[in-house]
């Protein structure tokens, strides 16, 4: 296993590197515990700085044309696809996501975001006539943007680029926990001709700089996606200034397999959806819904499937599986594990015991856990690792009722005949479900129901949350 060493000298604010004041922020390798990089420390002067740098921007970017926009955004999306290794090596690096799924989501996943936004430019209606009105459609302004660690490259592309095809200008926030390729995001942007101040970095902790760009009087809108108690946070602070804000938050997707579905497809696609990334997917199914009187037909093939999923060195390119994100979240995923065994789930696969050999780093095994109380905390609660709960269900009823009974909304899958999974799909209180393992859309909205978040992100719905609408009578 090797580690490499990643440079961050500074912030990335008006096109330039400005150095912090304010002390330093280690990136850890969580597959070996070496500290990689430094981040700057940032504060809420540096806040000022950028949303000064963005506001200045603001006007000249805002009057170009969305053809203009979207050439750029296609340069765009090509330097990303030029800088595949780079960035993949940097991802894996810092949060642990296997070389080869860094390679392909990790990197490939943004660069179709782009590519499918810059596509909006040859029918997206900025302007419509309703009777004597003229609606048109404007960018909002400055917007603060706020992701997490688990897709670093992913979650800001999916912002990035409906805001600045919209014409806004942007201050990001990436993870303290992985920042490297938030640096290599804005070399390419710049090489792509984004001016200076149209795109602007502030790393740092979110307790500051989260909240300094929340609560900041010069920026319009806050697009975050992240835990739904950190979104609840910037809620409350954003709402003194009355600014717009677009959540993407946790999920506890269930994934339904009715009586009629093809069992070896839904459970194989099951699992990989439960274990994809280490389970660090908000969108993730970590709850797989079966019919009681199936249910050891079912263990028996998530045992087996679950058994390909190999967790070692995640440069590896046969691992499946490498560290979770850090340290603290190993523990936070075993602590849920002893939960599940504590309250009376039959652990099937796995456990809390960490992979054999694999004595350091932020490993866990791979589990599954069968008779599953709906109820209880490793079915309501998001763990955000590779615990798959397989819960039985009485009737078609009940398993509606269990896959809407947390309080998340995100995603969910159902597999069964077609017109019968997709009458149960159209039961579920989310924002995304696929039939029968429905192939990912970058066009497609996606979003939460209830504190899974508000808004929408990708195709046209994402750009409309970062456009004001503005009715002339005439």
């Amino acid at each position: 296993m090797t580690t490499s060493t990643y440079a961050v000298t500074g912030h990335w604010i008006g096109g330039e590197t400005v150095a912090g004041a304010a002390g330093t922020l280690p990136v850890v390798n969580p597959a070996t515990g070496e500290v990689v990089a430094e981040t700057p420390a940032g504060t809420a002067d540096d806040v000022d700085s950028a949303v000064a740098a963005a506001r200045a921007a603001f006007p000249a970017w805002a009057a170009t044309t969305p053809q203009h926009r979207a050439d750029v955004l296609r340069r765009l999306g090509a330097g990303l696809a030029a800088r595949t290794e780079e960035i993949a090596q940097a991802i894996t690096a810092e949060m642990g996501s296997p070389i080869g799924m860094s390679r392909t989501a990790q990197v490939g996943f943004p660069a179709a975001v782009v590519e499918s936004v810059a596509g909006l430019a040859d029918d997206f209606a900025w302007t419509e006539e309703v009777g004597n009105s003229l609606i048109v459609r404007e960018p909002i302004g400055v917007v603060g943007a706020i992701t997490p660690w688990n897709f670093p490259l992913q979650q800001i592309v999916s912002k990035l680029a409906p805001a600045l095809f919209a014409g806004n200008t942007m201050v990001f926030k990436p993870s303290e926990n992985a920042p490297l390729t938030a640096r290599l995001l804005a070399d390419a942007a710049a090489e792509a001709g984004v001016p200076a101040g149209v795109f602007n970095i502030v790393y740092g902790a979110g307790a500051v700089v989260g909240e300094a760009i929340s609560a900041h009087p010069d920026i319009d809108m806050i697009s975050f996606t992240g835990s739904t108690r950190a979104g609840q946070r910037i809620s409350a602070v954003a709402a003194a200034t009355v600014k717009r804000v677009a959540l993407e938050l946790g999920g506890k997707g269930a994934n339904i397999i009715l009586d009629d579905a093809d069992l070896p497809t839904a459970v194989t696609t099951g699992v990989m959806m439960a274990f994809a990334n280490g389970g660090q997917v908000c969108g993730a199914w970590p709850r797989m819904l079966v019919p009681a009187s199936r249910q050891d037909e079912v263990v028996a093939l998530a045992v087996e499937a679950a058994e390909q999923y190999t967790v070692g060195d995640p440069n590896d390119e046969a691992t499946r599986i490498g560290p979770m994100a850090s340290e603290a979240h190993r523990q936070k995923v075993v602590g849920y594990i002893e939960r599940g065994s504590a309250d009376g789930a039959r652990l099937v696969f796995g456990g809390p015991d960490r992979p054999e050999g694999l004595t350091n780093g932020a490993y866990v095994q791979p589990t599954i856990f069968a008779d599953v109380d709906p109820s209880s905390a490793i079915a309501q609660e998001e763990i955000f690792g590779p615990v798959l709960t397989i819960i039985p269900y009485a009737d078609e009823e009940e398993a509606v009722a269990i896959a809407n009974g947390t309080l998340y909304g995100l995603t969910s899958g159902v597999f069964g005949e077609p017109e019968h999974a997709l009458a149960v799909a159209r039961q579920l209180r989310v924002g995304q479900v696929d039939v029968n393992a429905g192939h990912w859309n970058p066009l497609a909205p996606f979003g939460g129901y209830k504190q899974s978040g508000n808004g929408r992100e990708f195709g046209r719905f994402g750009l409309e949350e970062f456009l004001e609408t503005k009715s002339i009578q005439r």
